[in-house]
């Protein structure tokens, strides 16, 4: 696999082929990344078919300055912070409804995070503030780089180090409290 670059570069060129292969590799990863913003899988869903349709209305150039899924996840950062934006107004649940798109979240995350571990310290990571949950959730489960990361949020590397170090502690207190201790931090 090419991380994605050769798959849009071949969509750019007129291969529709490419653009299925990179929504198959980065949808789902996308999407858990996405709800950390919005808080709702429903809602992270909508913004993951956003970002691509960005990318397959405006084809956005790629440069190869960071890799292709840094690019793409910080097309739905923006996604997501425009989101953010045009409804920053709160919108009132029912306990139904809310039940409903826990129950969503918690099929889509056990899919996808198989291990016991993983889903105990996803859902530690869910009580902590935004900004730690994205940089914890880019370098745990996306594998990401301290300047992959930085690009992503925006931050410089310095930055990234101290967000990730606290996010760490926060995390590690959070999982004690939960009575458990996860060996990774």
């Amino acid at each position: 696999m090419d991380n994605g670059a050769g798959s849009y570069r071949r969509f750019l060129e007129g291969d529709e082929n490419g653009i299925i292969e990179i929504i198959r590799d980065y949808k789902d990863g996308l999407i858990l990344f996405l709800n950390g913003f919005t808080q709702n899988i429903c809602v992270a869903e909508e913004l993951m078919e956003e970002t691509f349709v960005r990318l397959l209305v405006k084809k956005p150039k790629f440069s190869p300055r960071y890799s292709f899924k840094t690019w793409l996840y910080t097309i739905g950062r923006n996604t997501a912070i425009d989101y953010l934006r045009r409804n920053s107004k709160s919108v009132n649940m029912t306990d139904e409804e809310m039940q409903n798109i826990l129950s969503e979240k918690e099929s889509i995350e056990q899919a996808y995070i198989r291990e016991e571990e993983k889903i105990v310290v996803h859902r530690a990571m869910s009580k902590l503030n935004s900004e730690y949950r994205q940089v914890l959730y880019l370098m745990f489960f996306e594998d990401f780089s301290t300047e992959q990361i930085s690009a992503v949020m925006k931050k410089s590397k310095r930055q990234i180090g101290n967000l990730i170090y606290r996010a760490k502690m926060s995390l590690k207190s959070q999982l004690e409290k939960e009575g458990f201790v996860y060996e990774g931090l």
